[in-house]
């Protein structure tokens, strides 16, 4: 027996939606024998753009049943049936979450039919409800309602089980005994976790570290680990007895944190952690008439200038165009353009002639040298201050002489500005080229609140 559902939720911080709606179709294999369908009552405001796509406002559910009024009823007609919905594990967790608020262990076997589709329909274009059963042909009314989403997944479900020659659903139904599950223990360990950014660490029964990550959202990370599958997934899942973690109040940090204790714990399941996270430099070369080229090329032991690290080739490049657009730059001298002349810049105004010895060395180098002042770390000393772990709080980076030394979170101004007592706050870590690779790329991609030069 299954029951096909779907839900509705306010939208918001990820396991603190509400329910705003509910629509459930009992399902035999054949026909419909029960259904429930309800508008909720999430006693929360739901956010601006669910109500723009579902068209469910606060003001028609303030007479609607709330939760625990429609629990039992749930319960009754989801018993001893395999819960069938399109990307399973969302509306699952937020059912289960409804009930653990209310003290009760809702466990049902799921099927997601996101899943099935993906091994019954390989050729199809989009795996999104909507667009599907619009090329399955099936006929779909009230998208993002939930009887009409349910009354969709449940003729696609019923398709899916006439295109299942190898009984795929029927042996998931009776093997898949927690299929999309999480046992108690794990939901223990989940609800105890911020859904906040920074970096988290599973521990075995002996506390050994077995896999670390940084996160933006530390709770739902860890809960796509404990309900992922493969064999990896269920090695990690089995072993993990316990989960802490470190908010780092922005990501830069969190990032800096990882890399730091990847090296440090070596944990059994980060394998695919690479020492060197960069392969690529864009380097400051002068050529035979005095400019500074800056030259993507794969990592050597050159004595020219790095400006900066990048992943690949295509990245440096990428960049290259980007600074030639800031700083008026010749992308025949970078390498850019295979021009004979004249790069075709030049012809637009934003070349000033160096490609055919127009504009003097001195001047080109000067803007240059004003790319590689922004972009490198190179001999910097500065302190980085962005978000902190609370309100109030400010984490710091500190770098000397081009060299990362460490973080730390403060909250005055004079904490930042007095160089010893900030040496007091910074947790020393391993400056390296990991390291500057991870900030330099980091800060040309995001702003932080501020920089401050130790120099002046």
């Amino acid at each position: 027996m299954y029951t096909v559902l779907d839900i509705e939720t306010t939208g918001g911080k990820y396991n603190e939606e509400g329910i705003t709606e509910i629509a459930i179709y009992k399902f035999d294999g054949l026909e419909v024998v029960d259904q429930f369908i309800s508008l909720v009552n999430p006693e929360k405001e739901i956010q601006p753009f669910v109500v723009n796509l579902t068209g469910i406002s606060n003001k028609m559910l303030t007479t609607a049943p709330k939760f625990y009024e429609v629990a039992k009823r749930i319960i009754e007609i989801t018993e001893d049936t395999v819960i069938i919905a399109h990307n399973a594990q969302f509306d699952y967790r937020i059912l289960r979450t409804e009930f653990r608020r209310l003290g009760y262990n809702y466990e049902r076997r799921t099927i997601c039919t996101v899943e099935l589709a993906q091994k019954l329909l390989p050729d199809a274009e989009s795996y999104s409800l909507g667009k599907l059963v619009r090329s399955l042909g099936i006929p779909v009314s009230d998208r993002h309602r939930a009887n009409g989403d349910a009354l969709a997944t449940l003729k696609l479900f019923k398709l899916l089980l006439s295109k299942d020659l190898d009984k795929t659903i029927i042996k998931t139904v009776i093997k898949a005994e927690t299929l999309g599950e999480l046992s108690p223990r794990q939901l223990d360990i989940v609800e105890e976790l911020p859904s906040e950014v920074g970096v988290f660490y599973m521990h075995n029964k002996d506390a050994e570290i077995i896999l670390l990550n940084k996160s933006s959202n530390i709770k739902k990370r860890v809960n796509q680990y404990f309900t992922n599958s493969g064999n990896s997934a269920r090695k990690i899942q089995k072993e993990t007895k316990n989960v802490t973690f470190e908010k780092t109040g922005n990501e830069l940090i969190a990032l800096l944190k990882e890399n730091e204790e990847l090296i440090r714990h070596k944990p059994k399941y980060n394998i695919y952690y690479k020492r060197k996270l960069f392969s690529v430099g864009i380097y400051a070369i002068p050529n035979e008439q005095g400019y500074l080229q800056l030259k993507a090329e794969k990592l050597n032991n050159s004595i020219h200038l790095r400006l900066s690290t990048f992943n690949s080739l295509v990245a440096a490049e990428n960049f290259l165009y980007t600074l030639q657009v800031k700083f008026n730059l010749c992308n025949k001298l970078n390498g850019l353009s295979q021009a004979k002349a004249n790069c075709s810049k030049y012809e637009e105004g934003t070349c000033l002639g160096a490609c055919i010895q127009k504009e003097n060395p001195e001047s080109y180098n000067q803007r240059v040298q004003l790319a590689i002042a922004e972009y490198s770390l190179n001999d910097k000393s500065i302190v980085i201050v962005d978000k902190g772990r609370v309100l109030g709080e400010k984490s710091v980076i500190l770098i000397k002489n081009g060299i990362f030394q460490g973080i730390g979170f403060c909250e005055l101004n004079y904490q930042i500005n007095n160089s010893k007592i900030l040496e007091t706050l910074i947790t020393p870590m391993d400056g390296n080229a990991n390291t500057n690779h991870i900030i330099e790329t980091y800060l040309r991609k995001r702003r932080v609140k501020n920089i401050i030069d130790l120099n002046i």
